[in-house]
């Protein structure tokens, strides 16, 4: 049975990691998190029928997550960094061609720097939805299993989390543009 869960679970320990990284916003604590979820999945194994593993684990992580979350509320929270940039600026419409001029590569990561605090103002529905539709590539229908609604509510709060987004993108821009002197 280790063998087999083994083979269901590791291929997918990076988007387990990178969905608990980003609900509890530090890397030590999603580890925790990672960990706790894989002994459950584990424990519960047997119960597994071959649907889509990828999705059946990430729902465990995420559960996990806010289980632990509820525990551990008052903890100090740490920013984390942002590893798919270009996956989240996609998801925000503000993905480009790389630039190559060193000005640009600098001006490329302060952008994903800001957008990185801005995905980790999103209340935490929008926030996960973006990282599992945008980062870890997941399908409607697997996001559906994972946070156990309906797909309809999956797009809903995938467009609202794009909306908050650009809207809070577009805010800080504005912002600072007014903070300029001339």
């Amino acid at each position: 049975m280790r063998q087999r869960f083994e083979e269901v679970a590791l291929p997918h320990l990076d988007a387990a990691y990178n969905l608990a990284r980003w609900l509890t916003r530090n890397e030590a604590d999603a580890a925790d998190v990672v960990q706790e979820a894989f002994l459950r999945a584990l424990t519960y194994f047997e119960g597994y029928r071959g649907e889509n593993p990828r999705a059946w684990l990430l729902m465990i992580v995420r559960n996990t997550c806010y289980r632990w979350l509820e525990r551990n509320r008052s903890a100090k929270i740490t920013p984390i960094s942002l590893e798919n940039e270009a996956a989240v600026e996609r998801a925000a419409g503000l993905g480009g061609e790389p630039a190559l001029d060193p000005e640009a590569l600098v001006g490329r990561q302060r952008d994903a720097t800001l957008l990185n605090a801005l995905i980790e103002q999103l209340p935490p529905l929008f926030r996960e939805v973006l990282i599992l539709r945008e980062v870890d590539e997941l399908s409607y229908r697997d996001i559906s299993e994972v946070l156990a609604v309906p797909i309809g509510t999956v797009m809903s709060r995938l467009a609202r989390a794009r909306g908050l987004l650009k809207e809070a993108w577009y805010r800080r821009d504005a912002k600072e543009r007014d903070e300029t002197p001339p």
